[in-house]
């Protein structure tokens, strides 16, 4: 892939203020410059974004419905009426549930929680969980990650004597379901301040104003963080402001004292003894919690998350570890299918998305699938399998493009549609998919700017391998958390050459190992270039280069730096 780089060069009142800002906070001016490229300017602005505080968390009784939602929760309680919790079976739907489930049921024993079979029922509310609910006597039901557009079978369950309490963050159509309570900060009419919360961060917030209107103390609440980390970094939402604050006291519980459900797939992971990142919830323990859902039924992963006992914990992940290892293979093999077909599309080239259907595709694995092309061709995609006489699709976008407001634009051709600006599903007759490919592939042409198709790498600072210091290190790793809205520091370094000691490594040779030196200092710098092996004749032939790279984390050893390559360059000369 050919990245284009993109670098602004501070301007002199830049340069001024960073210096200024960096005098006060004790850090270099690389640093300063990186913290007003995020808009923080000040000292106090700093230090709220280096040691983000439980109190200052939003207001809870800010977001619209709240009073309502804990009244009736409260009546619930003091009724004695049975309720339910019931959620989507991704990560963020389950780890939503777990946390309302475990939180209600220290104060509560009439309660239980319900995840809808993808294959059986489909997303969201089915009528099969309304009769289940009905069956078992329920009288409230908390949806958590979805039931925003469920207007039909909300309706269905009042007519049946359910009321339901709606915790969701996808964005809302102009009619909103019969629910008693909509928490939903994308609501056109919602007050609360910050919008981008995952489902699991609005099913927090739930509980917080439970537990305020209750004088439960907050500490009663911190236990359930590390829930909030895991669907905030697998759910890829923005972290920043009211996200940044749950993400990182997150991770602290998930380092420290992790549930005990949480504690088991860390193991099974390999991630015991070492600080866990974002990075590793988004490729290692997100993947596991999913599997469940995408290749059996995501109930097995609730299960797991609200598990109690240790060791029955850990016989629960060693049994989704291996729905993630089927998963894999399977997802391999519809890769290189959709790849297949990508390359034999010659009029592709001529398209700026990508719409692909197999009737024998699995249901639970288009979503990543989806993922795994957007990255690859740096176009929306959306991929579509076959569900009797229904068609099911995922939608993945790329940077700056609004793939749900695409989807929406086709709604006349769909019987069901949810999502968000980056990611979203769909279903609709499967006679219509070629007709919504065309329309779809006809609004991303009109919409989508030709910038937005390529893939662009955005560097924060050049720098000198003297720069990366053990100072720069540890200063780079306050930045944290990471993700969306808060990426890694991309730096890159010109003229840099090979020591002679980098060579290509891996099975299948598609690495390379380097160990560079640059004109400006005698530190010899290790890095690691996943998949660019192409580069190693030209890096080989003594001529310099420009590297694009992020400093790793926990990998600062022996004083020398760890650098992730992301790209490499032959120099301007």
């Amino acid at each position: 892939m050919h990245y284009k780089w993109k670098y602004s060069s501070p301007s002199t009142a830049e340069d001024e203020a960073a210096k200024e800002l960096g005098e006060k906070l004790n850090i270099s001016p690389i640093l300063a410059h990186l913290l007003i490229r995020r808009g923080i300017t000040t000292e106090s602005a700093a230090k709220r974004f280096f040691r983000p505080q439980l109190a200052d968390l939003i207001n809870p009784f800010l977001m619209k419905d709240m009073d309502v939602a804990v009244d009736r929760l409260n009546d619930a309680m003091g009724r004695k009426e049975r309720i339910l919790v019931y959620g989507d079976y991704d990560v963020d739907g389950c780890t939503a549930v777990a946390l309302v489930y475990k939180f209600l049921q220290q104060f509560y024993s009439n309660i239980d929680y319900y995840i809808p079979d993808r294959y059986d029922e489909g997303y969201g509310v089915s009528k099969q969980g309304i009769d289940y609910a009905h069956q078992t006597g329920v009288k409230l039901i908390i949806i958590l990650d979805c039931g925003i557009k469920a207007i039909d079978e909300i309706a269905y369950a009042k007519s049946l004597g359910i009321d339901f309490i709606i915790c969701d963050h996808h964005v809302p159509d102009e009619e909103m379901p019969p629910a008693v309570a909509i928490l939903n900060p994308k609501r056109p009419d919602d007050p609360f301040p910050f919008k981008q919360l995952c489902g699991c961060g609005v099913g927090f917030k739930f509980m917080q104003a439970f537990a305020k209107n209750n004088s439960i103390p907050f500490s009663r609440l911190i236990p359930l963080l590390d829930f909030c980390a895991v669907a905030i970094a697998a759910d890829i939402v923005p972290v920043v402001e009211e996200n940044r604050i749950l993400a990182f006291h997150g991770l602290k519980q998930l380092n420290q004292n992790p549930s005990v459900g949480l504690k088991a797939i860390i193991d099974i992971c390999g991630l015991s003894g070492r600080e866990i990142s974002m990075s590793d919830i988004v490729f290692k323990i997100g993947p596991r919690i999913n599997a469940s859902g995408r290749m059996e039924n995501g109930k097995e992963s609730v299960d797991l998350l609200v598990e109690r006992d240790f060791s029955t914990a850990l016989r629960m992940a060693k049994h989704i570890n291996e729905y993630n290892e089927q998963r894999k293979g399977i997802d391999k093999q519809m890769t290189e299918e959709a790849n297949q077909i990508v390359s034999r599309l010659d009029a592709q080239t001529h398209h700026s998305s990508i719409v692909l259907y197999d009737e024998h595709w699995k249901k639970g694995v288009i979503g990543i699938v989806a993922s795994r092309l957007t990255e690859l061709y740096f176009r929306p995609t959306v991929v579509i399998t076959r569900d009797g006489d229904l068609a099911t699709g995922s939608a993945r976008s790329v940077t700056g493009f609004d793939i749900y407001s695409a989807i929406k634009s086709c709604r006349d051709l769909l019987t069901n549609f949810g999502g968000h600006t980056y990611a979203a599903g769909l279903t609709l007759k499967w006679e219509n998919v070629v007709k919504f490919r065309d329309r779809f592939q006809q609004y991303v042409e009109e919409h989508i700017q030709p910038e937005q198709t390529e893939p662009i790498l955005n560097i924060d600072a050049v720098i000198d391998f003297r720069d990366i210091t053990k100072k720069l290190f540890n200063d780079l790793k306050k930045f944290s958390p990471f993700g969306p809205g808060n990426q890694k520091p991309l730096f890159c370094t010109i003229g840099v050459y090979d020591y002679g000691t980098s060579k290509v490594i891996g099975r299948h040779q598609e690495h390379i190992k380097l160990e560079l030196v640059d004109s400006k200092s005698s530190n010899i710098v290790n890095g690691i270039a996943f998949g660019q092996s192409a580069s190693a004749r030209y890096i080989k032939s003594k001529r310099s280069f420009d590297i694009a790279y992020t400093i790793e984390e926990n990998v600062f050893k022996h004083g020398q730096a760890q650098l992730q390559i992301e790209d490499i360059r032959p120099s301007e000369t």
